[in-house]
């Protein structure tokens, strides 16, 4: 199930609130401007899935998405697990890439139709790390400060939606906030931390 926990921009071991319950974490985000919804999966997605099979299980949804909100691209970003030493590195060298913090020039907009990964917004003096499942769409406002972590061993498949070809690049702070906060696996295991 989704996940939201919010803690102080300044204190991450006090958590303000931790919760599974989508209609809080539907409004706490709608209070930040960040839209959250769940869609109905469609169908199961496996290593063996190709991206255009993917797409094709949500066409309906995507094309009336990006009619909606003016988004003119589509692509799919995805990490399944393997065993092997390459895959080991190509994995985290993909998770480092997001780990710190960076906002874009447009909305960031992203549906997981697989597996799991956890987007931290640092909104108003919080934290608010949102570890989305498969069926969640998050579309976080263009100029929002956030990073991204797929986990240790990432296993996800996420539709991505864009307005132009260089929406998907990342402006870096430089700040180095991420780097005190409870990673995916740690906010799974419950702790927190």
């Amino acid at each position: 199930m989704t996940l939201l926990q919010i803690m102080p921009e300044d204190d991450s071991a006090t958590v303000l609130l931790r919760t599974r319950d989508e209609a809080v974490i539907t409004e706490r985000l709608k209070s930040h401007g960040v839209a959250f919804q769940r869609w109905p999966l469609a169908a199961a997605v496996s290593a063996d899935t190709t991206s255009e099979e993917l797409l094709e299980s949500y066409r309906a949804q995507v094309d009336e998405l990006c009619a909606l909100q003016g988004l003119r691209l589509v692509d799919i970003a995805r990490l399944h697990q393997e065993d092997s030493d390459a895959w080991r590195e190509k994995a985290a060298a993909a998770r480092a890439t997001f780990l710190d913090e960076h906002r874009h020039g447009e909305d960031e907009v992203r549906f997981f139709a697989h597996g799991t990964g956890c987007f931290y917004l640092h909104l108003d003096g919080q934290v608010l790390a949102v570890v989305c499942e498969a069926g969640d769409l998050l579309s976080v406002p263009a100029g929002t400060r956030h990073w991204f972590d797929m986990g240790p061993r990432p296993e996800f498949a996420a539709i991505r939606f864009f307005e132009k070809e260089d929406g998907w690049v990342g402006d870096f702070t430089g700040e180095p906030i991420a780097q005190g906060f409870p990673r995916l696996d740690a906010l799974l295991a419950g702790d927190g931390r």
